[in-house]
């Protein structure tokens, strides 16, 4: 188990030098093939000089499933496993790419750079505060490329929106609006019961708090659990505070509060299915989200999207062209020429495929800065969710030191920065 043994350590792997070469092959393992998994094997089956080597999942019915469809689609079968520290102890594995629950991003992505592999991970990129610095601290100690899994970055239509944003396009930003509005049902209640013989319950549970087998968890509606998801702002709410976050140009904020519940059902579920968060800043601009998973009206048309608001007019993305953005200024009721376009815009193009490409270009040559979502840009947007959350918990508006990372004279909320671990899938103290 040298992943574990690694980790604990605070050791190094001898592996392949940090770039490659552009005539070789990237080798690269999936871990997580769930429907997010399943995304990310068809991607990286249409980028140029990628081999797709090994899927990797703890659920052996998943594995054989996936594994039969890739080779319909390719001709080639990739490599099972169940255990994720099988793949990095293969030293032919250039990159992972992981798709797994919330809460084993962060251990998957430092073993991962501690065993010589580049890493994809999947946002949010963390489930709490440390975890999501010690990512980023491993990246840099093993100098490995970690990219993000919000591939709205590598949109040109974003990209164009967040560059005229910056140049004043409304003058003066002093607000910005996420939302997602996309109904969620209710879970029945369900008893703990013995988990399939296919799956290694065991590693399925990994860092969080082990507990017995139940079918809601298994294998999407984890996500409204808090021991291994972060509810719908982290889901879904994450790709578009991302977004926000780049165009007000800001890093952490010092005031959160949120507020909602689960409205208009009881079930088993923990997360809440409304939820409104006002994140300030000290200059007082502020990023509010909202995410919604009842019956519900848009805001004018838009339901999953983004608006910003200044001094001369607002910005806001057209729900009928996915990506792209109208300015309106000086109360105008028509929107402003086009923003235009940037190279990778083209429609028929999924932006997925731009943002693992960035990925796997960035590889190639070996320059962190080439990387759209960069691990240390896409942890901050991360943790938005995470500290909007531990506000609807704690039931309170929280002030917050962006310096010291931590909570102004509230030892409860500072106790959900950091997770309990479970032995042997602690995320490491030093990496």
């Amino acid at each position: 188990m040298a992943g574990a043994a690694l980790a604990a350590a605070g050791g190094r792997l001898t592996a392949k030098p940090a770039g490659v070469p552009a005539t070789d092959r990237i080798r690269v393992a999936v871990i997580g093939v769930g429907s997010r998994g399943r995304d990310h094997m068809r991607l990286l089956a249409k980028i140029s000089g990628v081999e797709v080597a090994a899927f990797c999942d703890p659920d052996e019915v998943r594995l054989r499933e996936k594994c039969s469809e890739f080779e319909h689609m390719t001709g080639k079968k990739p490599r099972l496993e169940q255990d994720l520290r099988r793949i990095f102890d293969d030293r032919d594995i250039d990159a992972v790419t992981i798709a797994t629950c919330n809460h084993w991003h962060a251990l998957a992505t430092i073993w991962g750079c501690q065993a010589g592999k580049h890493v994809y991970v999947e946002k949010p990129v963390c489930h709490d505060m440390f975890e999501g610095s010690q990512m980023v601290a491993a990246s840099r100690r093993y100098n490995k490329l970690v990219q993000g899994g919000t591939q709205r970055r590598s949109s040109g239509y974003v990209q164009r929106a967040i560059q005229a944003l910056h140049k004043g396009v409304i003058g003066d930003v002093y607000m910005a609006r996420c939302i997602h509005y996309q109904r969620r049902d209710a879970l029945p209640f369900r008893t703990a019961e013995d988990a399939p013989s296919t799956l290694d319950w065991n590693l399925w549970v990994g860092p969080g708090p082990m507990q017995p087998f139940n079918r809601n968890l298994v294998h999407y509606n984890w996500h409204w659990f808090w021991d291994f998801g972060s509810g719908e702002l982290g889901n879904n709410g994450v790709h578009y505070i991302d977004m926000a976050r780049w165009g007000l140009n800001r890093q952490l904020p010092s005031y959160i509060s949120s507020n909602g519940g689960r409205y208009g059902y009881r079930d088993q579920a923990e997360t809440p299915n409304t939820q409104l968060t006002t994140y300030r800043f000290d200059d007082g601009v502020e990023l509010i989200a909202e995410i919604r998973g009842r019956f519900t009206n848009g805001e004018g048309d838009v339901t999953s999207g983004l608006m910003f608001y200044g001094s001369k007019g607002y910005m806001i993305s057209d729900p009928k062209n996915d990506g792209q953005f109208h300015v309106y200024l000086e109360g105008k009721k028509t929107p402003e020429p086009d923003l235009g376009t940037a190279n990778n815009s083209d429609p028929s193009v999924d932006d997925q495929v731009y943002h693992f490409q960035n990925f796997f270009d960035a590889v190639r040559a070996n320059k962190r800065e080439m990387l759209a979502a960069e691990i240390e840009q896409t942890f901050l947007s991360s943790a938005f969710c995470l500290l909007g959350n531990i506000s609807y918990r704690t039931k309170r508006e929280l002030h917050f030191d962006p310096k010291a990372g931590r909570f102004t004279d509230d030892s409860e909320a500072n106790g959900f920065l950091k997770s309990r671990y479970r032995t042997p899938f602690a995320v490491p103290e030093t990496v």
